[in-house]
């Protein structure tokens, strides 16, 4: 429930909780994820919260429920994908001082029900896979790919240290852990 150590193999691959500027129809999902992934599927984070942000959510541990997508990275593309959403998310490190977010590996819940509506494939500018590797967009294998209701081990950015503290104290709380864009700051989702 806390962060891996780096270089850590367990972790090397791990798919990526997201659950805000980077879900499906927000800014930074084109940008920062199109064509690096091979699988998208609603997600919760339990045991955390959601708070509003300047433009954008952190979520914290916390007594609560955080709805996002669990994203699986296209083959050969995981180590961009992790530099570039380190950089986004201004996480440099482990503990260091300036981080905005830090990286952590979390216990996320894939929902009954809302797998088959919600999962995407989709369309990739990639050269032909490498012998072995699967063509991204290709499903994973329903041995490889855990079920509806399971629990899968993936990485999280949750607010840093510094953050979670100006939050706890003075932050406003997303009802509900749904981030919505076009809601007032504090006020009701509008969707």
């Amino acid at each position: 429930m806390t962060a891996t150590v780096p270089g850590d193999r367990a972790a090397a691959e791990l798919p990526f909780f997201v659950y805000g500027t980077l879900l499906p129809g927000e800014p930074n999902h084109d940008l920062f994820l199109r064509g690096r992934t091979a699988r998208e599927r609603p997600a919760v984070l339990p045991r955390a919260l959601l708070y509003d942000g300047p433009g954008y959510p952190y979520a914290i541990d916390g007594h609560g429920r955080v709805h996002g997508t669990l994203l699986v990275a296209a083959p050969g593309v995981y180590g961009e994908l992790l530099g570039l959403l380190d950089h986004l998310e201004e996480f440099l490190g482990p503990g260091h001082p300036r981080n905005l977010y830090e990286r952590v590996v979390r216990e996320v819940e894939l929902p009954y029900g809302a797998e088959l509506p919600a999962e995407r494939e989709l369309p990739t500018e990639r050269e032909p896979p490498v012998e072995g590797e699967r063509p991204a967009g290709e499903d994973v294998p329903a041995e490889e790919e855990p079920g509806a209701g399971e629990t899968v081990r993936a990485w999280v950015y949750l607010a840093a240290t510094a953050v979670t503290r100006s939050l706890r104290t003075g932050g406003v709380l997303i009802p509900g852990g749904r981030w919505v864009t076009g809601r007032t700051p504090g006020g009701p989702d509008t969707a």
